[in-house]
């Protein structure tokens, strides 16, 4: 099974199902077709990894760094993400029901992570761009050194990082937000009223003496 997913091509478009994956490591990593792969159970580090096309849905809780790297489709945890959830991720939207542990969407590059849950300390820590949403709180931390990625909480963020604040909510974040929403399943539930913006204060982007502790 593993084998055929990792050997699949750009053209092949199948459905896959995975039993008993036992928290394994590295499951449905670095594929580059358009497969429905569903994996029945809890999976452990970096599942989804560099996904590129397919759509992931891992009925469970996932380990550390899933979705790590990810390109373009669509991977779906219906349980919590431990750890670095959609780390360094270029693209594609990584949909988690649960809760979100520490460093969620670190260094992301354009994905958008959307937790129904809330999400730990240093989620969004040098995120550059796309959306982290997240639905409950946050916790310490939240966007430290971040360039121009979006963050959004509807809970209460326990500290903001450096270089982090708080901006307005315009209509083309109420949009934005929205279409988000949609694509979760949860736009007729969820106000996007209730959530809050982060985002760059751009303090940082050049080096000043002032600000040297905070580098």
């Amino acid at each position: 099974m593993l084998q055929a997913l990792g050997s699949a091509t750009k053209t092949d478009e199948a459905s896959f199902r995975v039993l008993n994956p036992n928290g394994g490591h590295a499951i449905a990593v670095g594929i580059n077709a358009p497969l429905d792969v569903e994996i029945a159970g809890h999976v452990g580090y970096y599942c989804g990894g560099m996904n590129k096309s397919a759509s992931i849905l891992i009925d469970g809780n996932a380990g550390q760094g899933v979705g790590e790297n990810m390109m373009s489709g669509l991977i779906h945890v219906r349980g919590d993400a431990s750890q670095c959830a959609g780390a360094t991720a270029h693209g594609g939207l990584l949909l988690i029901e649960g809760n979100a542990s520490a460093r969620c969407g670190i260094s992301m590059k354009g994905a958008d992570i959307v937790v129904k849950g809330s999400i730990g300390h240093l989620s969004g820590f040098m995120a550059q761009t796309g959306r982290l949403v997240s639905f409950g709180d946050a916790g310490e931390a939240l966007g430290d050194s971040i360039y121009e990625a979006r963050i959004y909480v509807r809970g209460k963020v326990e500290s903001l990082g450096a270089d982090c604040i708080e901006k307005e909510l315009t209509d083309e974040h109420r949009a934005e937000l929205f279409s988000l929403l949609t694509q979760a399943g949860e736009a007729h539930n969820v106000d996007v009223s209730d959530f809050r913006r982060y985002g760059s204060a751009r303090k940082l982007y050049n080096f000043h003496i002032d600000n040297a502790g905070a580098y």
